[in-house]
């Protein structure tokens, strides 16, 4: 999974179209075509409010088609709230595309997506590049509950398989997605992003079901392009992910550094990770 050289770009767009999904959660559709073309599947953008706040906001990069890009934006505070109310016509600068995003060719044609809550925002493309390439997507969801489940249509017409659950047993499944994973797991490779506890166990299923799978951290950006070091994870040194450092004095036996989950992620190989 090779870590892209290119240099962040500031593209100033326009939001062309909104719409909500679910409650406290709003999908902006923004004029973007150079971000559009060079976006890739897992890859994040941080955006800047309107406003004029100088602290930006890390959000997935949801849909990328023509001159198009969509964010998924869940609503947690003032700034994710000025965010989601944008109106068709607002300017707004958006800072990308930034990060390591899904190795499509490595998934292979057979591939398990799996989703905990709004970590389905960087999933999209995966299914719709897999679905592109002739394979099969078979798609794994969990929410808090029914309401939480957001896109569902978008995401059937492009997989070939949906098994969806609910912590609250509204829909589907009453439990976890990972044991909906464990229990019928269809496909090769898995493709993952949701909270660190789901990750953790996608990666434990992952190994006992004997596949690779890429998981895509979620985690509180503050810099967004790797020069504060304040996102890291723990990362096999000889990962082709891992950052260069000096070989370590002898005698010392640790076989990890710290990966920048904004700059070497946000995707890894599970079996990279020594979280």
């Amino acid at each position: 999974m090779p870590v892209p050289q290119s240099s962040p770009t500031v593209h100033a767009t326009t939001v062309i179209d909104r719409r909500e999904p679910g409650p406290g959660v709003a999908v902006i559709g923004l004029h973007a075509p150079q971000l559009a073309s060079a976006a890739r599947p897992g890859q994040f953008v941080m955006v800047v409010p309107p406003s004029g706040e100088s602290v930006a906001t890390a959000l997935g990069v949801y849909e990328a088609a023509s001159e198009r890009v969509s964010l998924m934006v869940v609503v947690v505070g003032h700034r994710t709230a000025e965010l989601a109310a944008l109106p068709p016509g607002e300017r707004v600068d958006v800072v990308g595309p930034l990060g390591n995003g899904f190795d499509i060719a490595g998934l292979g044609a057979d591939v398990a997506i799996v989703a905990g809550g709004v970590g389905i925002a960087s999933l999209y493309l995966v299914a719709e590049q897999i679905a592109q390439r002739g394979g099969r997507a078979h798609l794994y969801y969990g929410a808090r509950n029914a309401g939480a489940l957001v896109d569902v249509g978008l995401f059937k017409r492009l997989c070939a398989g949906m098994a969806l659950a609910t912590d609250d047993g509204s829909h589907g499944h009453r439990g976890y997605v990972t044991d909906l994973l464990q229990r019928e797991h269809v496909g090769g490779t898995i493709a993952a992003c949701g909270p660190t506890p789901m990750l953790r166990s996608v990666a434990a299923v992952a190994r006992r079901l004997e596949v690779r799978a890429q998981l895509a951290l979620e985690e509180q950006f503050a810099c967004g392009v790797g020069a504060c070091w304040g996102c890291v994870v723990p990362i096999d040194r000889h990962s082709r992910q891992a950052p260069r450092f000096p070989d370590p004095p002898s005698g010392d036996a640790r076989e990890y550094v710290n990966a920048r989950i904004c700059k070497e992620g946000p995707v890894f190989w599970a079996h990279d990770l020594r979280w």
